[in-house]
């Protein structure tokens, strides 16, 4: 276990051995912290995936991958960060890796947050979820004005049927008043003036029922037009109430977290705060020891040699490209005294072909003078005049 928690701290086991109890507990401490920070991270992420998708397989697998990287993300800072007795040039160096760890606090205690002040979330929710609702249903009582609309064409419908029914009541009451004589003449029986009324009443009577019928029609027509609304307006209002009900998603957790007191949400993001910067405070903190020393030696060492590797491997460069140059002049000094020897023995030979050339033309000129006198003197006054014997 000892070992292990070396590793998670990035620290060379072998000259871990060579240094005292105080350093082995002192690295086994920090890579505690930083395998306890990837844990952290690993739950936090996984119940963030699962608030999100509903999945516990991919929560798991999410959560892993997760504190996976959060633990090798850690391991790297505290594994590069390097003792030198100096603190303040020791913080200016690790501040960028300090941020970076303040960001990932950030990202790993919020889920924790929801999981934590989850009855208070749940709370806010369903107090958003009834004020969207009451705002949706206004919205939507808005749109379907149309009804109120309808209703009122068949309240006017039904005032026409109205007045129509009191118009012919009243010309019954005329007709019966003046077959009895109550009213009208005052005369008893059915005379002239009573058939006259008698036809008023029954043009009105007609009218009646034929408005009647007509305004039923109308009516019916109305009536389900409201209930065609009513049943889509019921319709809209359940899909709202449907997808209000669903308003717990994790941008909604969220800003109903943002709606609870500071304070306690402020408190657990500085806990995980400290938990994320505890492997490179622990680091910052501690007093250089012989593991620092020793690994301080080890890499200046290797450095050394490695730039002693490089100066060799750049000289042995040096010799051959200077090897390489020197073949290189001596071919083309080799090539250029095969040039000149080439040209000297084309010299040779043209000036051997042209005294070969002359012998020849001699013995030939020779030849014909020793056959003719007149040819030699022919030849001699032909030389004269091209000048061959002006000295």
């Amino acid at each position: 276990m000892k070992k292990f928690f070396w590793w998670c701290a990035g620290a060379d086991d072998t000259i871990l051995e060579k240094c005292s109890k105080s350093e082995h507990i002192k690295y086994a401490g920090v890579g505690a912290t930083v395998l306890f920070t990837g844990l952290l991270a690993s739950i936090s992420g996984g119940y963030a995936l699962y608030t999100v998708f509903d999945s516990v397989p991919m929560a798991v697998a999410f959560g892993l991958f997760w504190g996976a990287v959060i633990f090798n993300l850690d391991r790297f800072i505290v594994s590069t960060l390097r003792k030198e007795g100096k603190f303040w040039k020791e913080l200016l160096m690790v501040t960028p890796r300090i941020l970076l760890a303040l960001v990932l606090a950030v990202v790993i205690s919020k889920p924790l947050e929801l999981k934590i002040f989850d009855k208070e979330i749940q709370a806010v929710l369903k107090e958003k979820q009834a004020e969207l609702a009451i705002q949706h249903k206004q919205l939507v009582g808005r749109q379907f004005a149309e009804v109120d609309s309808v209703k009122a064409d068949i309240a006017a419908i039904r005032q026409e049927v109205e007045a129509k029914l009191q118009e012919r009541n009243r010309l019954y009451d005329a007709v019966a008043a003046e077959a009895d004589g109550t009213g009208g003449t005052g005369k008893v029986g059915q005379g002239p003036i009573y058939e006259e009324k008698k036809r008023q009443y029954d043009k009105v009577d007609e009218e009646l029922k034929l408005l009647q019928a007509d305004a039923q029609e109308r009516i019916n027509q109305r009536q389900q037009r409201i209930n065609d609304l009513m049943a889509k307006y019921d319709e809209t209002v359940a899909e709202g109430q449907e997808s209000f009900s669903n308003y717990d998603g994790l941008m909604a957790r969220i800003n109903a977290l943002d709606e609870l007191p500071w304070l306690p949400v402020f408190f657990i993001t500085l806990l995980f705060i400290c938990l994320e910067t505890a492997p490179i405070f622990t680091k910052l903190i501690s007093s250089k020891g012989p593991y620092d020393d020793i690994l301080k030696g080890i890499e200046h060492e290797r450095t050394t040699q490695e730039m002693q590797r490089v100066a060799e491997r750049q000289k042995q460069y040096d010799t051959r490209q200077e090897v390489a140059e020197a073949k290189f002049a001596a071919r083309r000094e080799y090539e250029m005294d095969a040039k000149r020897e080439e040209e000297r023995v084309k010299s040779d030979a043209h000036l051997e072909v042209v005294r070969e050339s002359a012998a020849v033309w001699k013995q030939r000129k020779l030849a014909d003078i020793h056959r003719s006198p007149n040819t030699a003197a022919e030849i001699l006054n032909d030389n004269e005049e091209n000048g061959y014997y002006k000295w």
